[in-house]
């Protein structure tokens, strides 16, 4: 579809630490809920299911990918016992500004998210978010050849292009996470980094910054078109 003469934008939005600030609100019940699931299914010591998990969070982009591969875990189930976070709702937080600047946005806007769907669903209707995207892309959605191929799988990317019924040039990639942006930008999508809720630790499910992450949320690598601290300055980027 054209707009003003030229094809539409996708806008490629993730959710978590984009969308809102996960850090504070789902990273720690999350990461608890994993370990949780490792330490009864796995029979591993408390330590060491917060060892594996980030392990193969840093391995993979996704600490499901390591289970399903290494351990036969069914994703599913791991999925329902991490997303459970009772009173998530009540942590959640976004910018005000945020509504307003995305119905301003010209082109289509999709969720793309590792995040499992029904937890992703929770999120955008606490935030009152939901309506203004015309579509959801989880973690579900993303299976090939019968494998789970979540960001930053550069396969999977190209498929979303395709089912998007773009060329991979008209989409831009909204995220915190860099390793999901380089794999973007090499092939031809545009790179926005979010960096606004980044300050509870670069790219991963918080934590304290060290003086070397903070290094480097002031610089742009060569894969990242952008920095943003919010979604008013992707228009005026447009």
């Amino acid at each position: 579809m054209l707009d003003g003469g030229k094809p539409r934008r996708v806008w490629l939005f993730d959710l978590d630490n984009t969308l809102h600030d996960a850090s504070s609100a789902a990273f720690p019940g999350i990461n608890q809920g994993m370990s949780d699931f490792m330490v009864q299914q796995l029979g591993l010591a408390r330590h060491e299911a917060d060892t594996l998990r980030h392990r193969y969070w840093l391995r993979y982009g996704a600490t499901l990918l390591g289970l399903v591969r290494h351990h036969g875990v069914a994703p599913v189930a791991f999925l329902q016992h991490a997303h459970r976070l009772p009173g998530l709702e009540a942590r959640l937080r976004h910018h005000p500004h945020d509504v307003a600047a995305l119905k301003r946005l010209r082109g289509r806007r999709i969720i793309l998210t590792n995040a499992p769907r029904q937890y992703a669903q929770r999120v955008l209707q606490a935030l009152g978010l939901m309506h203004l995207f015309d579509g959801l892309i989880a973690v579900e959605d993303m299976a090939m050849f019968g494998q789970l191929r979540p960001k930053p799988d550069a396969r999977m990317l190209r498929r979303v292009a395709a089912r998007l019924r773009v060329h991979p040039a008209q989409c831009t990639l909204v995220e915190d996470t860099l390793a999901h942006q380089k794999a973007a930008h090499a092939l031809g999508i545009g790179t926005v980094w979010m960096q606004r809720w980044l300050r509870g630790g670069v790219g991963g499910h918080g934590g304290a910054l060290t003086p070397q992450q903070s290094q480097r949320l002031a610089r742009r690598p060569a894969y990242v078109d952008r920095r943003v601290r919010g979604l008013l300055a992707l228009r005026r980027g447009r």
